[in-house]
């Protein structure tokens, strides 16, 4: 019986390795970008629904979680599979921000960040790209949608997928 078992649960990490592939392959993250080179990319499942790819940028000479450390040039990529309403994007980010205890300092920038994002559609592509010296960019869709010269934002925002208990922290291994 314990072999069965075994086979069911194999078959199924199979099945979703395989899953996790054709998401990526769909979300199509290039090489490069930006300047950056692709360091890892993820899926982000809940409860057993595919929400989002996430792919990690950073300078071609840089391991991913050196460039987080050192606050060295970042791009984080999001490609989303499913309709998400604005407020439960602003509501996840809030609550990671707080669970990670962010400096209540950063809230008006964090609110002004939040204010631009819009009701997400199957499709659309959110970035978040960080440049020492320039700050922090959001772009929707390839545009510009709010930019921040404060680089505690960026590492604190940043921090919701790459800090401990980030949604994707896989992306700095």
């Amino acid at each position: 019986m314990r072999h069965v078992a075994f086979c069911l649960l194999l078959m199924l990490s199979i099945t979703a390795q395989a899953n996790e592939a054709d998401r990526l392959r769909q979300a199509g993250f290039p090489a490069q970008s930006h300047g950056l080179a692709l360091k890892n990319q993820v899926v982000l499942t809940y409860l057993w629904a595919d929400v989002y790819a996430a792919a990690l940028y950073a300078p071609t000479e840089t391991p991913a979680k050196l460039a987080w450390e050192q606050q060295k040039a970042l791009r984080l990529e999001l490609y989303y599979f499913r309709d998400i309403d604005r407020s439960d994007v602003i509501k996840a980010a809030n609550t990671t921000l707080k669970r990670q205890q962010v400096s209540a300092r950063l809230k008006p920038e964090v609110d002004r960040l939040h204010a631009r994002f819009r009701d997400i559609q199957k499709g659309d592509r959110y970035a978040l790209d960080f440049r020492p010296g320039r700050g922090l960019n959001l772009e929707i869709n390839g545009e510009v949608a709010f930019s921040s010269p404060d680089d505690e934002l960026a590492k604190a925002y940043l921090g919701i997928w790459l800090a401990p208990e980030g949604l994707s922290e896989g992306l700095l291994d």
